[in-house]
């Protein structure tokens, strides 16, 4: 991998972490247009971190409001923080009981391709909620069923960010704060994945250069602030469910050409 390859996959994985359209399905797809094998997990695990940090720049004052409030033995401040805990532990626990299943799952470009199908019929699902006037906040049963939705999203292919917003819209939550809770419970979920990776990075040593993984995070990082933003400005106009018309059309062309080409 050179630099223009890793900046070219460091935007792709800034912009798909947050839009709705499956960050780990479009690495897929990106490594097998460009015949790329990244070897190692370095480049995973950089633009990964990177993106993390695009999640604490934009929502730097809600998360310093919550430690704020914890620190200060404040009820709501707690609740919400538990709320965030327990969405994240189906995706924690599915993850590290089946990792090398899911593994495997990355091994073959056809599951990305089918799972983008699947992610955009449940992106349609929510056309007819986004002008609802909700004002619901997330509650202890809504929060365990997002984080299902979470856990369902470690298959490529299958949006993050679609599945949680679309959960959280169908159990009546507001856009914005459903938009808000997804990103939150990526913390965890993205420095946790992460931190898993690390015995392997610290095992394979050095495989990229480093500046190739500068460039990919940098870009990643970017990227992502840029991507959440926008993904914000969507569920405000309501156009959320039209990605879906997006990931059937990539859905739709990938597979043609995996049964035209493998």
């Amino acid at each position: 991998m050179n630099v223009w390859e890793a900046i070219l996959l460091g935007a792709l994985q800034g912009v798909t972490e947050f839009f709705p359209v499956s960050s780990s399905g479009h690495l897929v797809v990106g490594q097998k247009l460009l015949g790329l094998e990244v070897p190692g997990v370095q480049f995973e695990v950089a633009v990964h971190v990177a993106t993390l940090f695009s999640v604490l720049v934009i929502y730097r004052s809600r998360l310093i409001e919550l430690v704020v409030g914890a620190l200060r033995k404040d009820r709501d401040a707690w609740r919400y923080v538990g709320l965030l805990a327990l969405a994240t532990l189906p995706a924690a626990i599915v993850g590290v009981l089946f990792r090398d299943r899911i593994e495997v799952l990355f091994e073959s470009p056809f599951v990305p391709a089918t799972a983008f199908l699947v992610t955009g019929t449940i992106l349609w699902s929510t056309r007819r909620l986004l002008g609802r006037k909700d004002s619901k906040k997330p509650g202890w049963s809504v929060a365990l069923l997002i984080g299902l939705a979470q856990a369902f999203a470690l298959v490529p292919g299958i949006s993050r960010s679609g599945t949680t917003v679309a959960m959280a819209l169908w159990l009546g939550l507001a856009a914005e704060e459903a938009a808000a809770f997804s990103f939150l419970m990526a913390i965890p979920v993205i420095a946790g994945a992460a931190l898993l990776l690390m015995p392997d990075v610290a095992s394979q040593g050095l495989t990229l250069p480093g500046t190739v993984l500068a460039a990919g995070s940098i870009v990643a990082g970017i990227t992502g602030i840029l991507a959440i933003k926008g993904f914000v400005a969507v569920l405000e106009r309501r156009a959320f469910h039209r990605f879906a018309i997006y990931c059937w059309a990539l859905g739709a062309v990938f597979l043609i050409y995996l049964f035209a080409f493998g």
